[in-house]
C-alpha cells in the first residue's frame, strides 16, 4: 500500500502540464477577513503551504484565526487560545502553561510552528514547560492538516500549528509610521496586559519594526473548589485538620501568578520582487505552576514557579524570480538560546533546564502551470539540552534532523488533487550519565511520510475531499533517554533506547462548502499506528513518585468535527447568523485499553448580530464528561459555559481600531479539561469579564 501511495504522489509531482500558465495569489495577496462584507459568505484564507488559498481547497480540517477573531479569543498562552477552535483542545497545565492538542495528540505529534519554524524551547517535554509564543504579537494563528502539513512534519497525523507575526516585515509601511496596539484586561486573574508594534519606512527600500509587550496577572480565581469531587471526599475523611481544611479550599487557585515580557526589533528591504529582513527578539516569563496538594500528611505541597528566558534570532526571505521553472525561492532560519529555572518556595532553583537550537528551511515554489503547481525544498534542525539539578531525568543530549519535502497540486475545476512526499533522517545523541544511569547512546532514523488526497465539487461551493496518508514519527530524546525523576508530570520516568520508528496510516474525508449566507466544514478520520509511543505506569514507586515506562503497541484514533453557520436575517441594520460547532475523538492501545488525557465529545454554539461597527455575540459551549479512562487517570466531570462579547468599531467596519468586551463562563461553573494532567488540582477559569482595546495607526 505504501509502495502505491508513493508511486500515486511521484505521478502528481512528474505531471505533464500544456495548458497555459496562470497567475497564482501569494501570502500578502490574501483577502482580509477583518474587511470582508458581512452580507457575503466568507472565503477564509490559508496563507501556510504553497501559495494563499481559500480554505475549502485545502484537503484536511483547517482554522485559521485571522485579527479579529483574535482580539476576541486571545489568551497568554497559545492552547487557551486556540482552544474553541475544532478539533482542539489545550493542556491547560495552569493558567500559564497550555499547549494545543489536535484531535487528541500534542508534543511532538502536533507541532508549534512561528511562521513555518519551530519554537525551539522545552514545552514539549512536559506540560508544565510554557511554549515560547505569544499570542499578543500573533497577526494570525492556522492549524493545518493534511499533505500540507508534510511541509513542516513528518508526524504530521494532528495537525501543526502556524503562528505568523510581522517581526520581519512583508511589505512597505502605507505611512511614515504604522503602530498597531493593544491593551486588555482580565478580571478572572487581575490579568493586564498592553502590546505595541511599529513599522517605519526607512531609506527607500528598508522597512523598520519594534514590538514589546508585558503581562501581568494575579492568582486565576476558579468557579468552584479547586481540588475535584473524589480528592474533596478524601481530603474531609482525613485524620489530619490542614488536610481537612483543602477540602474547602475554592476560589483562587494559589501560585498561578504570572509576570511576561518580550522585546523584538527587525529590519528587511522590501520591492516588488519580495523581501529579505531579520529580527532578534528576547521573551521573559516567571510564572507560578499550581500546587499538586497531597493527602498524606508527611508529605508538604511545593509551590514551584518558573524562570523562562529565550534570546532568538529569525531570518526571512522571499524572492520572486520566474526563472527556470520556478516562481520563488523562500527561506527561513531561526536560532535560539533558551533557559527556565525552577524556583521553590524558599527562592532556591532545584532545576534548571538549557536548551540551544537551530533550524532552517528552503522552499521552491514551482512556476503555475495551467492545473499544476507545486513547492519542494528541504529542512534541518538541531538542538541539544542540558538539565541540571533534582529533576534531571534526561541525560545531556543532542537531535539533528534533516528533511526533504514536496508538496505538489493539480486542479481540473470540479476535480483537485493533491500529493506530498517527505523524508526525513533524525540522529539522537545521549551522553553517558552516571548520575540517571545512561550510557553513552546513539540512535539514528530514517522515516517516509507520504499523504495523497483529491476534492471533488458536488455542486455550486460543496467540495468533498478524501485523503490518505502514511507517517512515520522517529522517537523523541525524551522517549528514548528518559531515566529519572520528573515533577512536572509528578512520574519517575523510564524510556526505551531501542524503539523503532512510530508508524502511522491515516485516512480523513472532509465536506466543505460555502454559499450566499451559510458556510460549513466537516471532517472525518481513522488514524492506526503500528509501534504506537505512550507511557503507562508499572505499579512500582521511585523517589516517592510512581514510576512511568514508556512502551509501543499498536493503536487507534477515530473522531470528527463538524462546524457551519447560516444567515438567520437582517433585523435593524444587523444581520444574524448562528453558527455551531463539534468535535470528539476516540483512542485506544490496542488490547489495553483507552489512551489518556483525550478530550470527550463537545458541542458548542452561538448566536451573533453584525454591522459595520458593532458585533455582539453570544454562545454556549458544552463539554461531555469523560469516562473512557486509562488505569491510573480519574473520570472528567462535563460542564457548560456561557460566554458573550460585544465588538465595536468606532471608525466602521475598514478600520482595524476596536473595543472588544466579553463576559466568559457567565455563571461562574467550575470546569475542568480532560486533557490537562493537572484538572483535578486546578480547574479552569471560573467568571472573566475581559476588555481588549486594539488601536491601529
Amino acid at each position: 500500500m505504501l509502495r502505491t501511495l508513493l508511486l500515486a504522489s511521484a505521478a502528481l509531482i512528474a505531471f505533464p502540464a500544456h495548458a497555459e500558465e496562470k497567475p497564482a495569489p501569494t501570502a500578502s495577496d490574501a483577502p482580509a477577513a477583518d474587511s470582508q462584507d458581512h452580507d457575503e459568505p466568507e472565503q477564509e484564507i490559508v496563507v501556510t503551504g504553497t501559495r494563499a488559498r481559500a480554505a475549502a481547497d485545502v484537503l484536511g480540517g483547517t482554522a485559521v484565526l485571522t485579527n479579529e477573531e483574535l482580539s476576541r479569543e486571545r489568551r497568554t498562552t497559545i492552547g487557551e487560545t486556540l482552544a474553541a477552535q475544532p478539533g482542539v483542545s489545550a493542556t491547560s497545565f495552569g493558567p500559564n502553561a497550555s499547549r494545543p492538542v489536535l484531535r487528541g495528540f500534542t508534543g511532538d505529534r502536533a507541532r508549534l510552528l512561528i511562521d513555518g519554524i519551530g519554537s525551539i524551547d522545552v514545552s514539549n517535554t512536559s506540560a508544565d514547560h510554557a511554549a515560547i509564543i505569544n499570542p499578543l504579537t500573533a497577526d494570525r494563528i492556522e492549524v493545518l492538516r493534511g499533505p500540507s502539513a508534510l511541509l513542516f512534519s513528518p508526524s504530521s497525523i494532528g495537525g501543526v500549528v502556524n503562528v505568523i507575526d510581522s517581526r520581519i516585515p512583508r511589505k512597505m509601511a502605507e505611512s511614515p509610521l504604522h503602530f498597531d496596539g493593544i491593551a486588555g484586561y482580565g478580571s478572572a486573574a487581575d490579568e493586564r496586559t498592553i502590546s505595541g508594534s511599529a513599522d517605519v519606512p526607512a531609506a527607500g527600500k528598508i522597512v523598520l519594526h519594534a514590538d514589546g509587550s508585558y503581562m501581568k496577572s494575579g492568582d486565576l480565581r476558579s468557579g468552584g473548589h479547586v481540588l475535584a469531587p473524589a480528592l474533596r471526599a478524601q481530603a474531609a475523611a482525613s485524620a489530619d485538620p490542614a488536610i481537612r481544611e483543602l477540602a474547602d479550599l475554592e476560589g483562587e487557585i494559589p501560585n498561578t501568578a504570572a509576570r511576561t515580557w518580550d522585546v523584538a526589533g527587525g529590519a528587511a528591504i522590501v520591492d516588488e520582487r519580495g523581501n529579505l529582513g531579520f529580527s532578534v527578539s528576547h521573551y521573559d516569563s516567571l510564572y507560578g505552576v499550581p500546587v499538586r496538594y497531597s493527602l498524606d500528611p508527611s508529605v508538604e505541597a511545593e509551590q514551584v514557579r518558573l524562570h523562562a528566558q529565550q534570546t532568538r534570532f529569525d531570518a526571512r526571505g522571499e524572492i520572486t524570480t520566474e526563472t527556470a521553472g520556478i516562481h520563488q525561492i523562500r527561506m527561513r532560519l531561526a536560532a535560539a538560546d533558551y533557559k527556565h529555572s525552577e524556583i521553590s518556595d524558599t527562592g532556591e532553583i532545584g532545576t534548571t533546564f538549557y536548551s540551544q537550537g537551530f533550524e532552517g528551511r528552503l522552499e521552491l515554489v514551482q512556476e503555475t502551470h495551467g492545473r499544476w503547481e507545486g513547492v519542494s525544498g528541504g529542512q534541518f534542525s538541531t538542538r541539544t539540552t542540558r538539565i541540571v539539578g533534582d529533576e534531571k531525568f534526561l541525560p545531556r543530549n543532542e537531535s539533528n534532523q534533516y528533511g526533504l519535502f514536496t508538496l505538489q497540486s493539480l486542479d481540473f475545476g470540479a476535480l483537485k488533487a493533491e500529493g506530498a512526499l517527505r523524508y526525513e533522517h533524525n540522529d539522537l545523541r545521549a551522553q553517558a550519565d552516571a548520575d540517571i544511569g545512561n550510557p553513552l547512546l546513539d540512535r539514528s532514523f530514517d522515516s517516509f511520510s507520504a499523504s495523497l488526497g483529491a476534492s471533488y465539487a458536488l455542486g455550486s461551493g460543496l467540495r468533498f475531499g478524501l485523503n490518505l496518508s502514511r507517517s512515520e514519527r522517529a522517537p523523541t530524546a525524551e522517549e528514548l533517554f528518559a531515566n529519572g525523576p520528573h515533577a512536572g508530570t509528578q512520574a519517575f520516568e523510564i524510556g526505551n533506547p531501542d524503539f523503532t520508528t512510530e508508524k502511522a496510516w491515516g485516512a480523513e474525508a472532509t465536506l466543505k462548502g460555502s454559499g450566499d449566507g451559510w458556510n460549513l466544514s466537516a471532517a472525518a478520520y481513522y488514524s492506526w499506528f503500528k509501534d504506537y509511543i505512550f507511557d503507562a505506569p508499572t505499579g512500582a514507586v521511585e523517589d516517592d513518585l510512581p514510576v512511568f515506562q514508556y512502551n509501543q503497541a499498536d493503536a487507534r484514533y477515530y473522531g470528527f468535527e463538524v462546524e457551519g453557520s447560516a444567515r438567520l436575517g437582517t433585523v435593524g441594520g444587523f444581520t444574524l447568523n448562528a453558527d455551531a460547532l463539534a468535535d470528539y475523538v476516540r483512542a485506544e492501545v490496542v488490547d489495553q485499553g483507552p489512551v489518556p488525557r483525550i478530550p470527550p465529545l463537545r458541542m458548542m454554539g452561538g448566536i451573533e448580530a453584525q454591522s459595520d461597527a458593532l458585533d455582539a455575540r453570544v454562545e454556549v459551549e458544552h463539554s461531555f464528561a469523560q469516562e473512557r479512562i486509562a488505569a491510573f487517570e480519574t473520570p472528567t466531570a462535563g460542564f457548560t459555559l456561557v460566554n458573550a462579547s460585544l465588538a465595536w468599531k468606532p471608525f466602521g467596519a475598514s478600520s482595524n481600531t476596536s473595543l472588544t468586551l466579553s463576559a466568559n463562563n457567565i455563571f461562574d461553573v467550575e470546569a475542568r479539561r480532560h486533557a490537562s494532567v493537572l484538572k483535578d488540582y486546578a480547574p479552569l477559569a471560573g467568571r472573566d469579564l475581559r476588555a481588549t482595546l486594539r488601536v491601529q495607526l
